[in-house]
């Protein structure tokens, strides 16, 4: 039987959130109705208590009485793309974000709308197919000598936190800002350092609920001096494909 303040954390969180018993149990994914749990007939499962974590923060000491702060921003804080752009014929495609559009990005993050203004680029090569790339263009000298101010990068879409790797460079979506750094975990607590290439930026650490979106630099693309239009911009990336296609070749063995 659970401990009936744990039954009335759970009923609450439930009624918080606006979701009937049958609702929730959907959200959830067990069968029917939560009314069985409310009422202690059901056990917690740890499934529901996994799924309460993932989708809403809620801290599962909180649930058992065993912690008074009720929501958690564990280290899987959604790093997914808010939006996948597709082309016409509904194939994802990749959206290139200029230094002036990623000043937007931030704030532009869900709409959908935002993002149909932006250059976009079918990509025909079976690496792509599928998972979510953009591309960057790189602003300041942070990250010279590897990667100059102007130049673009391709970047695939990174699904959680954890799967990031202290020797790759990434492009970060914070609520503010669009950075290019690498990343390593605080050594002490959930907290995330970026680092500069160039040593006169000292690495900081930022909180993980601040970032939105992480992408994977995958390769770079350094376009000529007609890349400032559209048209330029496109058609380089087309040439540059094929260097694309042997770079994926090489760093995939």
């Amino acid at each position: 039987m659970e401990n009936e303040l744990t039954l009335k954390r759970f009923t609450e969180v439930r009624r918080a959130l606006g979701f009937t018993q049958a609702e929730f149990a959907k959200v959830l994914g067990v069968s029917n109705t939560t009314a069985d749990i409310e009422r202690g007939r059901t056990k917690l499962s740890g499934k529901v208590v996994a799924e309460l974590l993932r989708q809403f923060k809620i801290n599962p000491l909180w649930l058992f009485a065993e912690s008074d702060k009720q929501y958690l921003e564990p280290s899987n804080t959604s790093v997914i793309p808010k939006v996948v752009t597709v082309n016409s014929s509904d194939n994802e495609n990749m959206v290139l974000v200029n230094a002036k559009a990623a000043a937007g990005y931030p704030q532009n993050i869900q709409d959908t709308s935002w993002y149909k203004q932006l250059p976009a680029f079918d990509i025909p090569l079976p690496e792509f197919r599928n998972a979510t790339y953009r591309g960057f263009q790189v602003e300041g000298d942070s990250m010279l000598p590897n990667l100059k101010p102007g130049e673009w990068v391709l970047a695939k879409a990174v699904e959680d936190i954890s799967d990031v790797s202290p020797n790759k460079i990434y492009v970060i979506v914070l609520q503010d800002a669009v950075l290019v750094k690498k990343i390593e975990k605080a050594p002490t607590s959930t907290n995330i350092i970026l680092i500069s290439l160039n040593e006169t930026y000292p690495p900081y650490e930022i909180e993980p609920h601040q970032i939105q979106e992480i992408w994977q630099v995958n390769s770079k693309i350094t376009f000529g001096i007609d890349a400032t239009t559209e048209k330029g911009l496109l058609r380089q990336l087309q040439e540059s494909m094929e260097e694309l296609k042997s770079q994926f070749n090489q760093g995939n063995n």
